[in-house]
């Protein structure tokens, strides 16, 4: 795996200086991750669908080309959705970019370990997809580099974030569906009646 960055600091440091940016947040410690690091109208976090994220993020991204969406999910969720990488390449939305915070480890769980951890290579699974930008982050000065790709509409982009397993204490954004889907839509300029 290399080296381990903290997970909340990396997220917090991906959305540093967020401008119009709209985050799609896998289930559980992504979306931990994505409320501490602030709290925004154009979070949408998920609570279900297990390996749905990188599917909502491309809709997203097909549906707002003007705006830059990017996913933040786990290793866990995103080896449950492979066939979304495949998808996203397929459909190549400039202002996509899908990051997966890999700690090798399902931690929703029990931490046991995850298919990555055992060998699989989600920047070879998203390269081979046909993903025109993949990265492997590992370090403060990689992500530091990565972050503007978020919106540069020269995607899609994957990364690969190596994250420690180390506990975070949760962060728990709000849990109500309907609420994140107006308020998101709000965002959005949708009407909310």
């Amino acid at each position: 795996m290399g080296a381990l960055l903290d997970r909340r600091t990396a997220v917090k440091a991906l959305l540093q200086d967020r401008g119009d940016l709209l985050v799609v947040s896998g289930l559980g410690s992504s979306s931990y991750d994505v409320f501490a690091a602030g709290d925004h109208d154009a979070n949408f976090y998920l609570w279900g669908a297990m390996g749905g994220a990188a599917m909502i993020g491309l809709g997203l991204a097909l549906a707002q080309p003007s705006r830059p969406v990017v996913v933040i999910t786990g290793d866990g969720e995103q080896l449950m959705g492979l066939g979304s990488l495949a998808t996203s390449a397929a459909k190549q939305p400039k202002n996509l970019s899908v990051v997966v915070l890999d700690n090798a480890h399902f931690g929703e769980t029990g931490m046991q370990m995850s298919h990555s951890g055992l060998g699989a290579k989600l920047e070879l699974i998203a390269a081979g997809a046909g993903f025109p930008s993949v990265s492997t982050i590992e370090t403060h000065a990689a992500l530091e580099a990565f972050r503007p790709k978020l919106h540069d509409r020269a995607g899609p982009h994957f990364a690969r974030v190596a994250i420690s397993t180390d506990h975070v204490d949760r962060a728990l954004p709000p849990r109500d569906g309907v609420f994140l889907k107006t308020r998101f839509r709000g965002h959005l300029g949708f009407p909310v009646s």
